[in-house]
């Protein structure tokens, strides 16, 4: 029985006893930029970005031991009580028989704790969330007498306001503090720094920090605090934040007027005055006056509460918020909108749509529970496009942006769920590419904005050409619009040249943009861009004729091979562009014969094997194509004819794929040859007979991938993208299969580990192999790889060993006891079984798109829509029926798949295919139904329309 308990068909789900698991976190964020993330004891941080952080910055290390974070305070008869759990009375009791229940109820983007102490007779329910259009995380605390006597609570929530950069953790904390301006409000505090520490060069602060709330009356009256202690360390004062001296020493007193040091009444104002000295700019904020004696200090937003009366089963609600702003206006409008209870529930209430309404894929099987994990699962992209692959507790590298590879695969789940947008998005993001044929590897803020690296560290990831066409496929597949193709967009342009090797000394300007030798920027089409990225890396080999993995590829822990290593494993990925994007040229859809591309391109389209065959041609043509382009470009083009380009593309594709066939396959028979034990053909042949293919050569110039007596080493991303792109024949499949289940496959750690256990640390390839074995890149079942593996295998018609992977890792990330984490997918499973790096994945995107398209088979092609069903037969509930609602074509779809004969996949082909009721024709013994563009187009933008597929 699963623990984790959906509640509704949106992925609404709550979990009993969550406080007892250390690792637990759950994010919260808007569209505004405001990314956030609560623990069930509320613990966690707040920020912006990386300069900008309401909360103290936290790592998964120091997320439940830093007791410096959110708590709401009560003296409950006087007796001090964290109504979020977090005192040092309750950390002692939680693991003991006095432990106080914890539940965690959450959907999107709301997170809500209850709990409740019997002994005090008083229960709370605290239930946060970010409003979607702002920078505000709020919390709604309600408190209840459960009890059978009357209760007295004195209210006191008490926020710490760290307000500056994540840098200043370690970089002058103390320093920085001196910054601040501390300005006390109707409702709470405002913190406004004065400069932004920087020693190369110190800038005014363009943000405040506030923590406000008010008790709710009747009426929609607010019931504003009396009371604020905003200096962290008159709060504390001598004890703890988990047990703070003001709260203790309170609570030893009925006299709530005692008088306590910087324990400022709220209940007399000094008028308004400007919270910043800058020129020419007004504050308009309502009632509020600087607190000299608080400015320059820690802060806390630590405000108290009139005493409430609460007789037995009566409660008492409190609204408490804290958020960034950099505005006057801003803050203003958030004021207004948390003003009185009733916006508060509605804003919470149009949260609480807006997101559900961002992931319209909806499944029904005949498992609810996968169900449930797939709406998450669905949700997972969107998470990603907004935090990056930093800001959550696990992710405390970086300093915020996506990645190249992050962009264009996020954008694969985009597709399927809201493309509305995603035209424009994929021409921006071609702009990140150079005229070398590498890529920017930051995104920027805004469209088309990219940066060279994150860490300012050159470097080239062999694999970053592959995504952009991959996506710009999928794109084409599910509009039609290949026409596409020929828009035109710029190139982005810095001192990197020769594809990362060189600097260009005599580049000064700084807007990014290639010219051409008449000064004007340079455009070329997509098509442009893609040829650049493929046919510039099929250039680019190693001493094996394999394409150099240069500072990395996917696997961004294979770092240490630069000079030597090669990628056989992406090689395959380069092939099956050249082939896929010739297979598209030759369709005949683009309205043109003939292609214009800047003339230096030419010298990469060379078409003769025997130059193919010959690394040091290969080397020349690509050191010529880049000397050519080392600075501006002339900006003339030349023509190329449709059919003998896609002719070149496919040759090209088609070599790549020999050459891999016939020197890279692992095979059993061979006899071990014992002089060179780095022989990747070797093998023990009195074991069972397997095979695989080699994934990559290290910087000594040895394949990665081996079998000797005794010892198999194998890695699972060349078995990947040597199906997924046709180098592996069906027979190698199965042997594929058999040596993957035998040597990678572990159910109890989620499925098929990234590779086997190498046992040395090789730092002639990366990094992954000094961690240790089941840890991440090193051996740990990667979701990400393990989706694309079944994938892969879908693809090819494998679709039993593709449900294999996919169903080990759903199974595990579903099994609370050894998982650990909330509902959704990891980045990988670690030491136990445990769920680690949540929500931030690219394994979500592949996941959602392979249940989507390969397992429902729900898929474009050309903008037609084709139903090539992949399902089992114990995936159909018990009356043989599966459905999906997705969109396509802004068309609301229900397609119900049904299976009255209970086949299995294989044994099924497709009887009946009804789209409104209407017959669509198909062949006999049809495996899949195409239903066209415009019948797809003819129908009603405003309802779910229903197609009816029968398997028989």
């Amino acid at each position: 029985m699963n623990k984790v308990k959906f509640l509704d068909k949106n992925g609404t789900f709550e979990l009993e006893d969550a406080d007892l698991c250390n690792n637990l976190y759950y994010p919260l964020a808007s569209e505004r930029g405001l990314k956030s993330c609560v623990t069930p004891l509320l613990s966690g941080d707040s920020k912006i970005d990386q300069n900008h952080f309401l909360l103290e910055p936290m790592s998964i290390e120091n997320l439940n031991n830093n007791r410096l974070t959110r708590n709401f305070w009560c003296l409950v008869n006087g007796a001090p009580w964290s109504a979020n759990g977090s005192s040092a009375s309750q950390n002692v009791d939680r693991l003991t028989d006095d432990r106080e229940p914890c539940k965690v109820t959450a959907g999107f983007m709301w997170h809500k704790v209850e709990r409740e102490n019997k002994k005090l007779g008083i229960k709370s329910e605290i239930t946060s969330f970010v409003p979607y259009d702002q920078n505000v995380e709020v919390h709604i605390v309600k408190l209840s007498n459960t009890g059978d006597k009357d209760m007295d609570i004195t209210f006191i929530p008490a926020i710490p306001v760290y307000g500056r950069s994540a840098d200043n953790l370690r970089d002058h904390r103390h320093v920085t503090s001196l910054l601040g301006r501390t300005y006390i409000t109707d409702k709470g505090i405002i913190d406004a720094p004065t400069l932004s520490f920087d020693e190369r060069g110190h800038n005014l602060a363009d943000s405040r920090y506030f923590v406000e709330g008010y008790g709710i009356g009747s009426k929609e009256i607010a019931e504003n605090p009396v009371k604020v202690v905003p200096v962290l360390d008159d709060f504390i004062g001598d004890g703890t934040p988990d047990w703070p001296e003001y709260v203790i020493r309170k609570s030893a007193s009925d006299d709530d007027d005692q008088k306590y040091i910087n324990d400022f009444s709220l209940g007399d104002r000094d008028g308004n005055k400007a919270i910043s000295d800058k020129k020419d700019e007004e504050v308009a904020v309502h009632n509020f006056h600087e607190c000299k004696d608080a400015s320059g200090q820690e802060i806390i937003g630590a405000i108290s509460f009139e005493k409430a009366h609460l007789k037995p089963g009566e409660d008492k609600t409190y609204l408490v918020y804290a958020g960034i702003c950099k505005e006057d206006d801003e803050f203003r409008k958030i004021k207004e909108d948390l003003a009185t209870p009733s916006k508060v529930y509605e804003s919470l209430e149009r949260t609480r749509s807006y997101w559900i309404s961002k992931v319209n894929i909806k499944i029904t099987t005949g498992d609810a529970y996968f169900d449930g994990f797939m709406r998450w699962v669905a949700f997972q992209p969107e998470l990603r496009r907004i935090f990056g692959c930093s800001f959550l507790p696990h992710h405390d590298y970086g300093k915020g942006g996506r990645g190249w590879r992050d962009l264009w695969q996020d954008c694969l789940a985009l597709l399927l769920m809201d493309p509305s947008g995603v035209r424009q998005m994929l021409l921006g993001n071609y702009q990140g590419v150079r005229i070398d044929g590498t890529n920017a590897t930051i995104i920027g803020d805004g469209p088309g904005e990219f940066k060279a690296d994150r860490n300012s560290i050159t470097r080239v990831w062999m694999d970053h050409g592959v995504w952009p066409f991959i996506t710009t496929r999928l794109y084409i597949d599910q509009t039609g619009d290949i026409e596409f193709l020929n828009e035109k967009c710029g190139y982005f342009c810095d001192k990197q040249i020769f594809r990362g090797r060189k600097v260009n000394p005599k580049l000064t300007r700084d807007d990014n943009a290639l010219r051409q030798a008449n000064g004007d920027k340079y455009t070329g089409s997509v098509l442009e861009h893609i040829l650049l990225q493929n046919l510039s890396s099929f250039w680019e080999v190693g001493e094996h004729n394999i394409i150099k993995i240069r500072d990395a590829d996917w696997n961004d822990a294979l770092d240490m091979a630069g000079d030597r290593g090669e990628s056989v494993a992406f090689a395959n990925a380069y092939a099956g562009n050249l082939i896929h994007l010739a297979d598209m040229l030759e369709s005949g859809r683009l309205q043109s014969d003939k292609i214009y591309v800047f003339e230096e391109l030419g010298d990469l389209l060379i078409d003769d094997e025997t130059i193919y065959e010959d690394i040091k041609s290969k080397e020349n043509i690509l050191e010529g194509f880049l000397s050519k382009v080392s600075g501006d470009i002339t900006g003339n083009t030349i023509g190329i004819d449709i059919k003998s380009l896609s002719s070149n593309l496919r040759h090209k594709g088609m070599w790549i794929i020999n050459h891999i066939r016939q020197n890279e396959w692992i095979e059993d028979h061979t006899e071990p040859d014992t002089a060179n034990p780095y022989d990747k053909k070797q093998c023990d042949h009195n074991e069972e007979k397997l095979g695989w293919y080699n994934s990559y050569y290290d910087n000594s110039g040895r394949a990665l991938d081996l079998s000797i007596p005794g010892h198999k080493n194998m890695m699972l991303t060349g078995q990947v993208f040597s199906i997924m792109n046709g180098t592996a024949t069906d027979d190698q499949i199965e042997k594929i299969c058999k040596s993957a289940d035998k040597l990678l496959f572990d159910k109890d750690a989620g499925g098929y580990r990234l590779n086997t256990d190498f046992g040395i640390v090789k730092t002639d390839m990366g990094r992954m192999f000094g961690f240790a074995f089941g840890e991440k890149e090193n051996g740990a079942v990667f979701s990400h790889m393990a989706v694309m593996y079944a994938s892969a295998l879908y693809q090819r018609g494998y679709a039993r060993q593709g449900y294999k992977s996919l169903k080990a890792l759903y199974e595990l990330s579903s099994d609370y006891d050894t998982s650990k984490i909330y509902p959704g997918i990891p980045e990988y499973f670690g030491r136990h079984g445990k769920g680690l790096y949540g929500y931030l994945t690219g394994a979500a995107s592949w996941y959602l798109m392979t249940v989507t398209m390969n397992m429902f088979g729900i898929k474009g092609e050309y903008g037609n829509l084709v139903i090539e069903p992949g399902l089992l037969q114990e995936q159909f509930d018990q009356n043989g029926k599966c459905q999906i609602e997705l969109e396509y074509a802004f068309r609301p779809l229900r397609i119900e798949i049904i299976n009255p004969a209970h086949l299995d996949h294989g044994q099924y082909h497709i009887k009946e295919c009804k789209v409104a009721g209407k017959n669509v024709k198909l062949e006999n013994g049809a495996v899949k139904a195409v239903i066209g563009k415009n019948v797809i187009d003819a129908l009603d933008l405003n309802v779910r329309n229903t197609i009816e597929v029968i398997l028989g």
